[in-house]
């Protein structure tokens, strides 16, 4: 059953890894082409494959060389990472929605928002490259490693930076592509995804040549462990309870913490939902990893090999087919290149953005862009470099778990902050740093500098914990370092002030809470105004590309200037730069460049703001925080629905309220003016509203206003709310729209004046009877006294005058009785040219208007049913007017065209037409176009009367569809009887 190990080349083995990490860089191109479908790329399963990142060479070394000393106890490295992930909900969701809506986009963006300070972001990259240092050596070494195994190289050292260049190659061209850290890298997930597949390949194959090639099936394995394998089993030391907890906890850690796995769980931009799959799926998928990992390590001990090779290698005495060498090398190969990818590209993104641009802000590059991207690949190569380095000077003389312990006990000393970020609002700077601080001394004295210097390991162990001497070295840092770690945190964060961007920030970070930005305003104007700022500091190209990028973002205008939108937009900008270059930096910039303007009223919070982010997070809440948010949207609601408008200052004049019944009215919608300045609101309302506010009264009566082109009256009522210490203050005002109201008193004032008419027209049509009854007698006698052809014409003609002026008594009495038309005879068929040509003959007997031109089109055979008198009564009045509004050498028509059973009458001039408001009330007693004194305004109304009686209609064109300018008045009457007497009723609103 023993095997020997199969050796290979060194030509052939560099062969191996350069072609599979040639197909790597094929795989990469097929994917920035566009060959492999999104549908793929961006699958869940993708997301957990590439998740599967955790499992680095230690996976597939460290874990063969822990199962040799500590038995089963090598299983806390996967069941770590998945009890971190099965506590998705309430651990990696509320971090996912960080890092989202703030684009953080590593550990460092993340604690420097949280602490609000840059060196705080610059302490977390230290710690974080001082722990990831022993993990890339831990890399490299497997490699090197393997390298000596295979081909028994002098120097595999560096054959191993030949794989480590490659690796740096191939994460320079296609991990380094955007300048944004938080950009989603399908090339390089689906890679990443790609090597975890041949990871759990290469093991599962692995452990199928150990479970059949060298034990001859499950039968044969469980006997040889029931016999001679007992006494491997005894001579393994099952770990501790203490231990084995303490392992949980470090690879708990190392799942949120680790730079390579934060990067790929965090910043690549996934779905909420796909994070919560992988909380199953990437458990899972570790599981499947971790099931060889016994098999090998029995089969080793079954050949006697155990002894032979280092107990991490013992996958590569498995046969003595070359093939299985090479699978175990690829493996490992997959495993390392793929962390150290990942790892090189999230540090590269953490020195970048708090140790270089902290230290050498960005001022006005001239192509920032590229200036980053190029920063950040040299940093890759740096990191990758110095992982080979650590490898090379001081990890090969260390065993795998040595290495390992130290990177994963340093990196959990960031834990304790984490979790005080997430649920503790009350942990501030002094007290994360202090902690931070000590535990990081206390690990680097207890195991990273024995690591550089071989010297023994400095232990501190506190009075009253005497019973840690004699535990494992690893053990006992770790639990003084967090320990120690927590406390400081706590006691100092108890014992010293928050300032308030801490608080603020903590409200952001704590689980469904809401940040509450205050309501300040800014110096800038407009949208368009940040790009103008913020040229100093990046120049004038990327200003404009990053403010028209959050614009677009937000769906806002370059010239919206509401002072909500512009500091909604300071906030994106100032998350897309933190995207960029790191918060730190970010905030360093938009603090400077993009300023609030103090010295007014104190800042209140943006209510507004709050509002639409508890309408996010709506879903999110439980027990009585829903029942409170309930509550708040039902009076929301009564407030946006209430039949009357309503709209709400604050008491920097700011709106924060514009209800539905008011955007109805004003024809404005809400979201468009709330966040904007009272007189920064479209016309009138800014006029109107400040009105009110500057007014001593608390109420404003039938306010005229012009809205839609008509005018409206409204009524303002307001009331103050007084400001205290837990109440904000502020103005509400409700907006009537009284117009009908106003429109109702114009007509009882109207018809109160048509009453007095009536009476009037009595006493007139009295008075002016008899005068000329006696005229119109006068006139009969002439008839009989004289022979005279001309004064017998004449006495006709003063005979139709007074039966004229008779008949307008009688009508203007009608009217003001309501439309009753006085006598007349009975209808009969009327030539309409006739009567306008007797019209237009009384027309030129006035001296006025002599030089218009009169045209009469009508023809002979178009006939009306209607009272003769009274139509030339109409036409006598629109000539008139017509008359009246022509200019000298002017043109007046008069034109008619059967319509079916309507002859359609028109006439039309030449003057300067009539306004639009004027139209309205043409047909009303008294109102006339005509200079003071000139007009009494009651032609129109009676030739409207006139027209009713007839049963006909009548329009006004000014100007006419035909003309430019000018008037047509067109009358449409019957040319059959209309069946009933009844007389239409006037309209005395038009």
């Amino acid at each position: 059953m023993s095997a020997e190990l199969a050796r290979l080349s060194p030509g052939g083995l560099v062969a191996l890894g350069t072609g599979y990490l040639l197909v790597l860089f094929l795989l990469a191109l097929a994917v920035e082409r566009g060959w492999v479908g999104r549908a793929v790329t961006r699958h869940p399963a993708v997301y957990t494959l590439a998740l599967g990142v955790y499992a680095s060479a230690w996976a597939i070394y460290g874990s063969l060389e822990l199962a040799a000393s500590s038995g089963y106890g090598y299983l806390a490295y996967y069941l770590g990472v998945a009890g971190a992930f099965l506590l998705a909900p309430v651990l990696l969701v509320p971090i996912q929605r960080l890092t989202r809506s703030y684009q953080l986009a590593s550990l460092a963006d993340l604690f420097a928002f949280r602490f609000r300070s840059r060196w705080v972001g610059t302490l977390i990259t230290v710690v974080s490259l001082l722990a990831v240092l022993p993990l890339l050596a831990l890399q490299v070494q497997t490699l090197g490693d393997s390298i000596q195994l295979l081909t028994g190289a002098a120097s595999p050292g560096l054959l191993a930076l030949v794989f480590c260049a490659l690796s740096a190659l191939f994460a320079m061209l296609f991990g380094a592509r955007h300048s944004r850290l938080h950009a989603r890298h399908d090339t390089l997930l689906a890679v990443i995804a790609f090597e975890s597949v041949i990871k759990l390949g290469a093991l599962l194959t692995l452990g199928a040549v150990a479970l059949f090639g060298v034990f001859h099936g499950p039968a044969d394995l469980q006997a040889w462990l029931d016999g001679p394998g007992q006494l491997h089993q005894a001579a393994s030391a099952q770990p501790d309870a203490a231990h084995w907890r303490t392992l949980l906890l470090l690879f708990f850690a190392a799942a949120l913490l680790m730079p390579h796995m934060f990067h790929i769980t965090f910043a690549e931009t996934l779905s909420r939902r796909t994070l919560l799959q992988a909380s199953w799926t990437l458990p899972l998928f570790l599981l499947l990893m971790a099931i060889p990992v016994p098999l090998i390590l029995w089969a080793a001990q079954a050949q006697g090999h155990d002894q032979a090779v280092g107990s991490a290698y013992l996958a590569f005495m498995l046969s003595e087919a070359a093939w299985v060498g090479a699978l175990a090398f690829l493996a490992g190969l997959a495993a390392a290149s793929g962390t150290m990818i990942i790892i090189a590209l999230a540090l590269s993104g953490m020195i970048l953005n708090h140790v270089l641009l902290v230290a050498h802000p960005p001022d006005a590059q001239p192509d920032l862009y590229r200036w980053l991207r190029w920063l950040r690949r040299a940093l890759i190569a740096a990191v990758i470099l110095g992982g080979w380095l650590f490898y090379h000077l001081i990890g090969v003389h260390h065993d795998l778990t040595t290495l390992g312990l130290a990177a994963f006990v340093g990196m959990a000393q960031c834990l304790p902050g984490l979790l005080a970020l997430l649920y503790w609002p009350g942990a501030n700077r002094k007290g994360m740093v202090a902690g931070l601080t000590v535990g990081t001394l206390i690990w680097l004295a207890g195991l990273w500098l024995p690591l550089l210097a071989g010297w023994p390991a400095l232990v501190l162990i506190p009075p009253g914990l005497e019973g840690l001497a004699g535990e494992p070295g690893w053990y006992v840092v770790a639990l003084v370092s967090l320990a120690a770690n927590s406390l400081i945190l706590i006691l100092v964060s108890l014992a010293s002030h928050t300032s308030a961007g801490e608080r603020a920030a903590a409200e952001a970070c704590s689980v469904d809470a809401v940040i509450r930005p205050k309501r300040l305003p800014l110096q800038a104007a407009t949208g368009a105004d940040f790009t103008h700022h913020l040229a100093r500091a990046l120049g004038k190209e990327v200003a404009e590309r990053e403010v028209e990028r959050a614009l677009a973002d937000l769906g806002l205008s370059p010239l919206d200037g509401r002072p909500y939108a512009l500091r909604r937009l300071r906030d994106r900008i100032q998350a897309n730069l933190s995207g960029l270059m790191g918060p730190s930096v970010a905030q360093d910039i938009v603090d400077r460049y993009l300023p609030y303007r103090h010295g007014g009223q104190d800042a209140t919070e943006d209510i507004h703001f709050v509002e639409s982010r508890l309408e996010a997070y709506r879903s999110r809440l439980t027990g009585l925080a829903r029942e409170l948010d309930g509550l708040r949207r039902y009076h929301r609601r009564i407030l946006a629905r209430l039949p009357v408008g309503l709209c709400t200052f604050g008491v920097d004049d700011e709106l924060l309220m514009w209800n539905d019944a008011l955007a109805e009215l004003s024809g404005i919608d809400g979201t468009s003016v709330v966040g904007a300045r009272r007189d920064g609101l479209p016309a009138p309302w800014g006029e109107l509203l400040g009105r009110l506010l500057a007014a001593p009264d608390d109420h404003l009566y039938k306010q005229p206003v012009t809205l839609g082109g008509t005018t409206r009256y409204l009524t303002l009522h307001r009331a103050e709310l007084p400001a205290d210490d837990d109440l904000r203050g502020g103005t509400v005002i409700l907006i009537e729209d009284h117009s009908e109201l106003k429109w109702l008193e114009d007509e009882l004032v109207h018809a109160a004046r048509l009453a007095s008419i009536g009476q009037v027209a009595a006493g007139v049509a009295h008075e002016i009877g008899n005068p000329i009854t006696g005229i119109s007698s006068l006139a009969q006698n002439l008839r009989y006294d004289t022979e005279d052809p001309q004064v017998l014409e004449t006495a006709g003609q003063i005979q139709q005058l007074t039966d004229r002026v008779s008949r307008i008594v009688s009508s203007l009495v009608g009217f003001a009785h309501g439309g009753r038309h006085v006598g007349g005879s009975r209808f009969a068929p009327v030539a309409i040219a006739t009567v306008t040509e007797e019209a237009l003959h009384l027309i030129r007997l006035a001296r006025s208007g002599e030089d218009v031109h009169y045209r009469n089109l009508c023809t002979p055979d178009l006939e009306a049913i209607g009272d003769a008198q009274r139509l030339q009564q109409v036409m006598i009045n629109l000539l008139s007017n017509a008359r009246d509004a022509s200019e000298p050498g002017g043109e007046i028509t008069v034109a008619a065209d059967r319509e079916g059973d309507w002859l359609k009458v028109s006439v039309t001039d030449e003057g300067h037409g009539l306004d639009d408001r004027m139209r309205e009330h043409l047909f009303e007693p008294f109102t006339t176009t005509k200079p003071p004194g000139e007009g009494t305004g009651l032609g129109l109304p009676l030739v409207y009367s006139i027209v009713a009686e007839h049963h006909g209609r009548i329009e006004i064109d000014s100007p006419p569809p035909d003309r430019t300018r000018g008037t047509r008045i067109s009358l449409w009457l019957p040319t059959d009887r209309q069946d009933g007497d009844t007389t239409d009723e006037p309209d005395s609103d038009r």
